[in-house]
């Protein structure tokens, strides 16, 4: 069981990445789902979850999703169990109010983030763009992001260690990888590799500190030792 600790661990950083963002599908007239209002032209999902498709759940709670209040029913859709995602349909781009919260023994608070949902392809010529919208090809729209807990309690140091681990992006050619925009990968990349740094440099220095501290309890011992001796 996680540690209930609250006290916080100075000088210490950890991180856990994270996907996030929306896939729409263009509706085919000829195959439109029953029920579906006459004026939405995609469906699409929204999600949140672990690069390559890692288990978050142990840091992660639920996840809320605040879409347009003024097109959906219950707008505010909360999701206690993976898949962290909802699939909806329409015909317009919003932006998409995402909420994470931890487990509440982490006695962190919730993090919120935002995404603009997209429907159409934008890039490319529009030669290209015609056909992608003639084809009705999936859009994509995801970011990765890394989720940053500074000098976090004991209790969200134990959780977040007690399962998995930072994962870079895959680099072979996966489903996954097509969901990184391809200009800020490398930029990700050099970061996600900039945090692994900094990690290795506070877990250096916090044994050197607690090498340090040994060595003065030692000393202490052997002091106490000798004035009973003496």
């Amino acid at each position: 069981m996680p540690s209930s600790n609250t006290k916080r661990l100075k000088g210490v950083s950890i991180y856990r990445p994270i996907v996030y963002g929306n896939i729409a599908v263009p509706v085919d007239p000829a195959e439109r789902p029953r029920g579906m209002p006459a004026d939405h032209t995609h469906q699409w999902t929204i999600s949140v979850k672990g690069v390559d498709g890692a288990d978050i759940t142990h840091f992660i709670k639920k996840v809320q999703f605040k879409l347009h209040a003024d097109t959906y029913a219950n707008p505010t859709r909360t999701l206690e169990h993976p898949p962290f995602e909802v699939s909806e349909s329409g015909w317009g781009e919003f932006e998409i109010q995402i909420k994470l919260f931890f487990h509440p023994e982490s006695n962190e608070k919730p993090l919120t983030l935002f995404h603009y949902l997209k429907l159409h392809p934008y890039n490319g010529d529009e030669a290209e763009l015609e056909l992608a919208r003639q084809q009705r090809r999936p859009v994509m729209s995801y970011n990765y992001d890394e989720l940053v807990f500074n000098e976090p309690t004991e209790a969200m140091y134990d959780i977040l260690t007690s399962k998995g681990s930072a994962k870079l992006p895959s680099k072979g050619k996966t489903k996954h990888r097509e969901e990184f925009v391809a200009e800020a990968e490398a930029v990700e990349l050099d970061r996600l590799g900039a945090g692994f740094k900094t990690v290795q440099e506070h877990v250096e220095k916090t044994r050197e500190k607690l090498a340090a501290k040994e060595k003065e309890v030692a000393e202490m011992k052997k002091r106490l030792e000798e004035l009973n001796n003496s």
